[in-house]
């Protein structure tokens, strides 16, 4: 830098260097750059030096994570262990004694508190404590620069247990130790042999100190000394170490670590934990200590060994106490040797993991003893309550003894790892079936695994890193070490089998007998353990058996209980007896007289020691001090005395009482029980009236305790109710109220006194007895009070005064007593009418203090005295035959008209025989007109006298009356008589005389005449007339009457009915009769009658068992009497069919009939017979049941066209069930039940569903139901065969004609140009039209292209097998929907390789059918030439220009073709030359080489596509430059191609020199096969990548498909789980397939009508079974309305419509749809007719709809819309009828207005016309069937959609799966050895053709090479996936 030049000095951070700043910011090792400027640009990079030392925290709180993630545990004691293991290590080559100490130092006096482990271990050299000092160096990485005096680490020799002391491992747990302890360690140690002591010092005080001043850190000085010099020590802090240093002198070698600066806390759980720390570090050494098998105190020798030379020792110092001291092998609590000395057994095993990792484990089992587990609880962590902690309410159910502890506690190198613990193993952990052993022992096992070194732990032994998992690792083997050897056995069983013995042999368990029942405990507060208990009547335990009702006592409970046993309890569901550790007991607490309480408490806490004699002592004590009786006085009088009566209101006095107990003893309170202390007593007081209602409680008090009188009541005055009282002086507890102790009642005592009523003060009259009548005695009750209300008696003498005004009143007496009564009250006085009249009486009784009452009272007339009769005349006159009337007045004694109930007044005549009684009531009003019947005596010629007796008969008392009557003749008729006429004679007919006379003929003439008493006869009057009836004939001449004259009396038709005539006269004076009988005579013979005697039936060819009876008649039915025997020759008998062989006739003399019997047919059709029976000129008919005969044949119903085959085809159902009938010989149907049926067919005929044996029902019949036929095609044989006891019947044989399926493939046929050449590697020449042939040879269409598909192969294949490796191709889309049914395949690629073909197309029928077609084999031809080549590339030539003539030979003999772009031979039929030509490589080069014989070209002859080169030779001393790289071309010349091809250019090398040549030659020859093999490799990896693009890319394609899918699913509420996928979804296919079958399965309506089979694609099947329709009411009413046309079959043609006309002989209606004119079809699209443009033209009402709308097609949509459109058109579907007629009432205001059908079922038609029954639908039965069916619900098809989702989503799934092994497997193999391998061979190949192309002086291989090696390569690099046949 020159002198003028500025410059600055500034750091890497621009900041310029000042004098200010320079002393700040330079320091050593620090950057600067030197610029122009601060903002110069840097020219070039610059470096910068750093130091990243690690911060001094790396070190000092290096353990603070790992010790705090300590896991609820102190990790203080883990610290130790560190140290110790060091020790232990550095101890590990002592002869003798092992010694280690702890020293805690908190004396304050030697200084601040210090902890030292010292050991007399082999020390350590000034290098090891440098080696100590570096953190993280392991023994594993002590060597070279930190080499030691020590070699490199060895690993020590297998020991028991890896107790190799080799535990001083990482370099890392020192450090974390004594900086987690304290603030700073001195390090001092003495190497065996050496004279020094070396000393290190390291504290957090010294790292901050070096930070602060910029020092190293990590850098120190080792203080080398004499033994025992601590002059160095001058801090008081550590004046304890002079003492220590002091020691050192007889010390051969030792190692002391110092920690100072102890944390506060951690000295204060030294201190205040030192028994836990110090039995800890037991535990972790417990096998150091004690040695592999552990410290066994029970045994009785200790085996001397290598261990009992280790000697842990902790020290603590503290000021002014004894120093505390303890040996670690002292402890005899810790973990270890609790688990020992607890077992009763050990298992031992061992494992061996992945090579030297060696496991040997432990398995102690620790037996129940009788009530407890011996499991050893963990002091620091307690897993289960103490029995004493136990509560008396504690319902504990026993756990595990283990709890939820870990199995196996885990060593390594015979060192406790403290955090890592092992649940179990497969083999040790409780089974989930019941094992050998009960489940709880596996409770009863702890465990402890010892592993080597092999195993990693952390840095500071807390942790295993992979122990678990390489153990539970399933290629892990476990041995048992059975007697110390290992044995290959099942471990899991030897286990079992050990857990089992020990189990038996050790635990001493409790054995329940007597099971009672499971039940479900409600008294315990958990719901989980409320059930099941087992209950038991009985326990074995320890010896003694304990059985319900037992006495015993408790221990351990606070209080003691006794009691008797009630039950046992045992958790679990059991049955029987069982062994369990422990239970629950129920007792009844004793005395229960005391106590009346039930506890449960564990079995465990019953005293096994107590006898049952001292338990009773106890109770009996404790019963004498429960209180016994009362003791009470009366203090103030009043008492009280049992059963004492008093009066109301009288006082009681008041009481004082004393409990007192069995032994006379005053009590207050109850004897103090030792639970919840004694209770207060209390006296309770109730006075309780008892009435009829019930008991009532009058008075209730409680007297507490009063210090000096005990228990007092006061005086009770208020007692003043009647009635039986009880007074109860009751005990009570205190709080409770409870009168029952324990369920025995307290004292008391009863006093029964009764409460009567007082003196009488006041009356009321009680109710009195109306009615009062005069002169009649009545009494007046009276109702005596005392003051308190109560009804009582008269005491005294009281003379009651009784007033009313107006009455004379007096009494007899009044009665005393219990009911006091005025007796004999009678009154006197005048009424005004016999209604009575009202009073008031007043009663005075004097003497009381309210001593009158007033009363009303209605007073009526008195009983009946005396009568009085009007008129008053003695003698009265009256006509015979009148009645005469009496007026009658009753009266009393005061002459009061009265009256009372029956008070009827009697008239009797007397004088003559038969006078009416007269009789007249008065009851009501004591007056009334007495008359009655006339008065008539018979025969009275003149005036008689009569007397006339009134009286009351019901009175005695009252007189009768008396008159005289005088009675006068009668004027009235009195006498009738008849006569019948005949001629001039006239005969009289008496009183019932009996006349014959011809049945049906009538009696004329008949006469009557009538005289009075006076036998004067009567004229008969008008008004006589009148009266006159006869019971003949409603209607009565009256003239004829007048004259005498009676009507005619028609004669009964039948003898049976005789008619009874009566002809009667009736007045108001007389009633007359006179009667005679008619009885009918039959007439002249006019009929005959028939008449069957039985059952009326008759089997075909049988007789009829019953007679039948012929009787001859007359016109009116009545037998003729009169006949004779001779009369039954006039009989005939005549019938259709019928066999008169056997009639016979006989005559009946008894019954005047005629009998046939023998009546038969001849056979016939069974039905109704009629019989013609003739007699004479008479005849009648009589019809008998003519039944089929035994059944001898079987006939098939309904198939009239028996005769033809039945038409079926394959495979479909018959179109109506088969119906088997018997039948008898004449063809008849025979109704017999129970006839087995069995069917014979061919083997190649198939019945679905296959029919078994059949029997026949109540009508004779089989139903075989519909059947479907599989068969070939053609005529097959059904033969049905049965017998009828025992005769076999006709068969009967069915023949099917077995149509072809329409809709079956059976074959694919293919058509293509069978001349059309296939170029190898174009598209083919053409198209394969692929159609799907049925059954019936037709072309099956609406076929799903993608089942179709072309499969493609190389060679022939014998069979019809397809080999693995064909390419599938699918079909391509057919043009504009032509050609239905053909699928065609065009546009594929052919075969690159020529050669014979084979292509096989196939349709996938459904899933696991295939159908294939017949294999075409073409033959593939090479396409256009491009190219000349060599069959095999030649080496490349290496000439000179010397005179031999094999060096200058460029081609000895080479092969030449023409061959297409795909490296096929070609160009047969080509004719030309092939010129030769030597090129230079580059263009300047001017000397060319020539060929022999001086020539630039040579021509060879081409032929038959090739042409052979031989013998090419360059000329002798041929011009060219040496060592120069020419090009050999081979130019084809060859007229016939229209397109020139490309030479075939060989390269090859020029010499000189011919040793140079053969050199060259040697080299050419190498790189010719290093290009073959590099060409081979490269091949090969390309191949490789080609394929993984193509999986990545397919494994790509599977996930976005299986994505899509799942998306989708979620779509329908389906969420697929991340794990177990596969197994989800399949069950989740199978639920959604029994949904849809469940869906499937239920009831809808369907179409009955039987469809017309489909046997050709052109029949569309009936309009009834082409549409569905969900709601009921439209498909009903459309159903109806289409109802004509429901039947009609639907055909595309018109051919097949007339083939159906004709197969039905014209019986069936068609419809062909090429008939239809389609432009007057509807427009499916269009709105209702009240929408225009789109807006409502009106508000319609009743949801209008087009009744097409409704509509769903299962199949054939657009047919189905033309069919639907004519039919239906535009009709339109309203919910009323209300609704419609609004509905077409406004659309008819604006356009036409189409049929209208309602829901309901009615139509308006088009016309408007509506109403009658044609236009109202029958109800849905009345259809018979023709209905619309119901499409399946929505539901099937959102299930059908769901399980089509989900069975792509299980493909794509598994298609996914399959992509991912197959990229793995892919890329793994890429990644193997050998293809590592094959990579590096190729690099190296290409590095030795790159070097021998150098020497050759050739051009590096390039493209040129490549194409030549891959004539065949195509570019890739727009191709993410490569074609399938490039795969290949």
């Amino acid at each position: 830098i020159s002198s003028e030049d500025n410059f600055v000095i500034t750091t890497t951070n621009r900041k310029e260097i000042t004098e200010d700043n320079f002393s700040e910011i330079v320091q050593d090792g620090v950057t600067l750059y030197l610029l122009q400027s601060v903002d110069q640009t840097l020219l070039s990079a610059t470096k910068e030096r750093i130091d990243f030392l690690p911060h001094y925290d790396t070190l000092i709180k290096s353990g603070m994570y790992e010790y705090y993630a300590s896991e609820g545990q102190n990790p203080l004691p883990f610290a130790f262990a560190e140290l110790i293991d060091n020790s232990l290590s550095a101890t590990s080559r002592n002869t003798g004694i092992r010694s280690i100490q702890i020293k805690l130092l908190f004396d304050e006096t030697q200084g601040k508190p210090a902890v030292a482990v010292i050991d007399n271990g082999s020390g350590m050299t000034s290098k090891q404590l440098n080696n100590w000092a570096v953190y993280r160096l392991s023994k594993f990485t002590r060597q070279g620069e930190f080499e030691s005096d020590h070699s490199g680490y060895v690993r020590p020799p297998p020991v028991p247990r890896s107790l190799n002391s080799d535990i001083s491992y990482f370099g890392v747990g020192g450090k974390q130790a004594v900086f987690f302890i304290g603030q700073s360690a001195r390090m001092i140690s003495k190497p065996v042999d050496s004279h020094d002591v070396h000393e290190l010092f390291l504290s957090k005080e010294d790292f901050e100190k070096k930070e602060k001043n910029k020092e190293a850190i990590y850098s120190g000085y080792i203080r080398n000394r004499k033994p025992s010099d601590s002059a160095h020590i001058t801090s008081d802090d550590e004046r304890f170490l002079h003492n220590l240093i002091k020691e050192e002198r007889d010390k051969k070698s030792f190692t002391a670590v110092v920690v100072t600066g102890v944390q506060p806390a951690h000295m204060q759980y030294l201190k205040n934990y030192f028994h836990l720390w110090t039995r800890q570090l037991a535990h972790i050494y417990h096998y150091y200590i004690h040695g592999p098998k552990g410290n066994e105190t029970n045994s009785a020798m200790k085996e001397a060994g290598p261990f009992n030379n280790i000697d842990i020792e902790i020290l603590m110092f503290e000021k002014g106490k004894v120093p505390k001291m303890v040996n670690l092998r002292e402890i005899k609590d810790d973990m270890q040797t609790l688990y020992i000395n607890s077992a009763a057994d050990s298992f031992e095993f061992k494992s061996h993991v992945e090579g030297e990792g060696v496991v040997e484990g432990i398995i102690r089992y620790h037996p129940f003893l009788y009530d407890k587990e011996t499991y050893p609880d963990d002091p620091c962590f307690p897993q289960r309550l103490k029995d004493d902690d136990d509560d008396d309410d504690c319902f504990v159910v026993e756990k595990g003894a283990r709890g939820k502890r870990p199995i196996f506690e885990c060593f390594w190198n015979g060192r406790l790892i403290p955090y890592t613990t092992v649940e179990d193993f497969d083999w040790c952990a409780p089974p989930k079936k019941r094992g050998l052993a009960p489940i709880e022992c596996y409770n009863r096992i702890s465990g402890a695994l010892f592993t080597n070194d092999k195993f990693q732990v952390s840095t500071n032994k807390l942790t295993f890193m992979d122990l678990e998992l390489k153990l539970k690792d399933k290629n892990t083997l476990f041995t048992r070490i059975f007697n110390g050897q290992e044995q290959r056995m099942k471990i899991d069983r030897e286990f079992a089998l050990w857990l089992k013995d020990c189990h038996e042999k050790y635990d001493k368990q409790i054995k329940f007998t007597l099971f009672k029942e499971i039940i479900a405990r409600t008294d315990l507060t958990s719901k989980r353990m409320q059930s099941p208990w087992a209950t038991y009547s009985a326990i074995e335990w320890d010896g003694k058996t304990y059985r319900s009702g037992q006495l015993v006592k408790t221990i351990k409970t606070l209080p003691i209980f006794y009691g008797s046993i009630l039950k046992f309890f045992l958790y679990g569901d059991h049955d029987g007896d069982v062994y369990a550790t422990g239970g629950e007991v129920q007792l009844a607490l004793e005395p229960q007289a005391l106590y009346d309480e039930i506890k449960t408490i564990p079995i465990s806490k019953l005293d096994r020691a107590i006898s049952e004699k001292a338990v009773k002592k106890y109770i009996e004590d404790e019963m004498a001090r429960l209180p016994d009786r009362l003791s009470i006085t009366w203090p103030e009088g009043d008492e009280l005395l049992p059963n004492e009566i008093k009066l109301a209101g009288t006082p009681i006095g008041a009481l004082r009482i004393e409990i007192l107990n069995k032994k006379g003893e005053a009590m207050q309170k109850l004897p103090g029980t030792s639970h919840g202390g004694s209770k207060k007593l209390l006296v309770e007081l109730k006075v309780i009236l008892h009435s009829p209602a019930g008991t009532k409680e009058i008075i209730s008090h409680i007297s507490q305790h009063g210090g000096k009188w005990p228990y007092w009541f006061k005086k009770m005055e208020n007692i003043h109710e009647l009635g039986n009282y009880t007074l109860k002086l009751q005990v009570v507890l205190n709080e409770s109220n409870a009168d029952t102790y324990a369920g025995r009642p307290l004292p008391y005592k009863i006093f029964k006194f009764n409460i009567v009523e007082g003196k009488p003060e006041k009356f009321s009259v009680g109710l009195l007895d109306p009615p009062f009548r005069v002169g009649v005695p009545f009494n007046i009750p009276l109702d005596l009070q005392d003051e308190f209300g109560h009804p009582t008696q008269l005491a005294t003498d009281i003379k009651p005064i009784l007033e009313a005004s107006g009455l004379t009143l007096q009494y007899e007496e009044i009665s005393k007593g219990t009911s006091c009564v005025i007796k004999g009250v009678t009154a006197k006085g005048h009424v005004n009418n016999y209604l009575g009249k009202n009073f008031n009486l007043k009663v005075i009784l004097p003497g009381l203090k309210e001593d009158s009452q007033i009363l009303k009272i209605r007073l009526l007339p008195g009983p009946p005295h005396q009568l009085k009769v009007k008129p008053d005349s003695e003698i009265l006159k009256i006509e015979n035959g009148t009645s005469f009337p009496f007026q009658v007045e009753v009266l009393d004694e005061a002459e009061n008209i009265t009256a009372q109930p029956k008070l009827i007044v009697h008239c009797k005549f007397v004088g003559a025989p038969n006078l009416p009684v007269y009789a007249v009531d008065c009851s009501n009003a004591g007056t009334n007109i007495l008359t009655g019947p006339v008065v008539h005596v018979q025969n009275i010629k003149k005036d008689q006298m009569l007397k006339a007796r009134i009286e009351i008969p019901s009175c005695k008392d009252v007189p009768p009356v008396e008159k005289t009557i005088k009675l006068l003749p009668s004027s009235q008729v009195a006498r009738l008589q008849i006569f019948s006429v005949e001629g001039q004679k006239a005969i009289q007919i008496k009183h019932q005389d009996e006349i014959n006379w011809i049945a049906g003929d009538v009696m004329h003439n008949l006469i009557f005449q009538m005289y009075d008493e006076g036998e004067r006869e009567i004229i008969i009057t008008s008004a006589l007339a009148e009266k006159i009836k006869v019971n003949w004939t409603p209607r009565i001449n009256k003239e004829h009457l007048i004259q005498g004259l009676l009507p005619d009396v028609k004669v009964p038709t039948s003898v049976k009915d005789v008619r009874y005539c009566l002809i009667a006269f009736h007045d108001e004076h007389v009633s007359l009769e006179s009667s005679f009988t008619v009885r009918p005579l039959p007439d002249e013979p006019k009929h005959i009658k028939c008449k069957l005697k039985g059952p009326n039936t008759l089997q075909m060819g049988e007789e009829l068992q019953s007679e039948i009876d012929v009787m001859v008649t007359d016109q009116y039915g009545n037998q003729i009497q009169t006949l004779t025997a001779s009369s039954i020759n006039s009989l005939g008998v005549s019938g259709n069919g019928l066999d008169k062989s056997n009639l016979k006739t006989t005559w009946q003399e008894s019954t005047q009939t005629m009998t046939v019997k023998g009546i038969k047919f001849n056979p016939g059709p069974p039905g109704s017979k009629e019989l013609c029976f003739a007699w004479r000129e008479f005849s009648d008919f009589l019809r008998v049941n003519l039944t089929s005969g035994p059944p001898v044949k079987l006939h098939l119903m309904d198939w009239p066209e028996l005769e033809e085959p039945i038409a079926v085809i394959n495979g479909r159902e018959l179109q109506k069930p088969l119906i088997i009938q018997l039948c008898d010989q004449w063809e008849n149907p025979s109704p017999e039940p129970n006839v087995k049926i069995s069917i014979l067919k061919s083997s190649n005929l198939k019945i679905t569903p296959s029919i078994q044996q059949h029997k026949t029902d109540e009508n004779g019949r089989v139903n075989l139901g519909v059947i479907s036929i599989n068969a070939p095609r053609g005529e097959h044989t059904l033969q049905l065969k049965a017998s009828y006891n025992r005769n076999i019947l006709d068969c009967l044989i069915i023949k099917f004609n077995v149509l072809p399926d329409p809709e079956k493939p059976v074959c694919l046929n293919v058509k293509y140009d069978k001349n059309a050449a296939f170029a190898a590697g174009s598209t083919f020449p053409a198209d394969f039209m692929v159609s799907i042939i049925s059954e019936d040879n037709s072309i099956i269409k609406n076929i799903n292209p993608g089942r179709i598909f072309m499969k493609m192969w190389e060679g022939q294949s014998s069979g019809n097998k397809v080999p693995a490796n064909a390419t599938t191709f699918g079909c391509s889309k057919v043009k504009d929907g032509k050609d239905e049914g053909f699928f065609y395949f065009r546009d594929k690629i052919v075969p690159e390789r020529v050669g014979t073909y084979s292509i096989q197309f196939a349709y996938a029928v459904d899933k696991t059918n295939i159908l294939s077609s017949e294999q075409i084999i073409i033959e593939v031809v090479p396409n256009d030439p491009v190219q000349l080549l060599p069959d095999s590339l030649p080496a490349t030539p290496v000439v000179s220009n010397v005179r031999t003539v094999a060096s200058r030979t460029l081609v000895k003999d080479l092969c030449l073709h023409i061959k297409d772009e795909y490296n096929n031979h070609t160009g047969n039929d080509l004719v030309g030359k092939i010129i030769a030509v030597i090129k230079s490589s580059s263009e300047e080069d001017a000397e060319i080489p020539l060929f022999q014989g001086k020539v630039k070209t040579i021509e060879f002859p081409f032929n038959r596509g090739s042409a052979e080169i031989v013998n090419l030779v360059l000329a002798e001393n041929s011009p060219g430059r040496d060592s120069t790289e020419y090009i050999l071309e081979f130019e084809p010349d060859l007229p016939a191609l229209t397109k020139p091809l490309e030479p075939y250019r060989l390269s090859f090398m020029f010499y000189n020199d011919f040793k140079k040549q053969q050199r060259m030659a040697t080299l050419t020859r190498e790189r010719d096969e290093l290009s073959k093999s590099i060409a081979v490799y490269r091949n090969m990896f390309d191949t490789t990548e080609q394929l993984i693009t193509e999986i990545k890319y397919q494994a790509q394609e599977a996930e976005s498909r299986e994505s899509h899918l799942k998306n989708e699913l979620k779509k329908h509420h389906i969420d697929i789980p991340q794990t177990n996928t596969l197994q989800y979804v399949d069950s989740l296919i199978k639920q959604k397939l029994s949904e849809q079958e469940g869906v499937k399965k239920h009831p809808r309506r369907s179409c009955t009508l039987s469809n017309y089979p489909k046997d050709s694609q052109d029949i569309l099947g009936k309009i009834a079974h082409l549409a569905q329709i969900e709601d009921d009411k439209a498909a009903k009413v459309i159903s109806w309305h289409m109802a004509s046309d429901m039947d009609c079959v639907v055909t595309l043609t018109t051919s097949a419509a007339r083939r159906i006309f004709d197969e039905t002989q014209g019986r069936q209606q068609v419809l062909p749809l090429d008939s239809v004119y389609k432009k007057t079809l509807p427009d499916w699209n269009r709105t209702l007719p009240h929408l225009r443009n789109g807006r409502n033209h009106f508000r319609p009402i009743g949801n209008p709809v087009f009744a097409r709308d409704l509509l769903t097609f299962p199949e054939n949509l657009e047919h189905c819309q033309i069919v639907f459109g004519m039919l239906l058109g535009d009709t339109i579907i309203i919910d009323n009828l209300d609704a419609a007629n609004h509905y077409r009432k406004e659309v008819v205001k604006i356009t036409h207005c189409p049929t209208l059908l309602t829901r309901e079922g009615d139509r308006i038609r088009s016309n408007g016309k509506f109403g009658g029954l044609q236009n109202k639908a029958p109800p849905m039965d009345k259809l018979r069937g023709m209905v619309f069916g119901a499409p399946m619900p929505k539901l099937f098809s959102t299930l059908s959609g769901q399980l089509d989702l989900l069975q792509q989503y299980r493909t794509a799934v598994i298609k996914l799966h399959a992509a991912n092994e197959d990229l793995h497997s892919q890329l793994q193999s890429l990644n193997t050895p050998e293809m590592k391998k094959k990579k590096e061979e190729l690099a190296e190949q290409e590095k030795n053709l790159k070097l021998i192309e150098q020497k050759l002086g050739m051009t590096p291989s390039g493209k040129c090479t490549e194409s030549l090696l891959h004539p065949e390569a195509l570019d890739m690099s727009d191709s993410p996936t490569p074609p399938k046949r490039m795969r290949r």
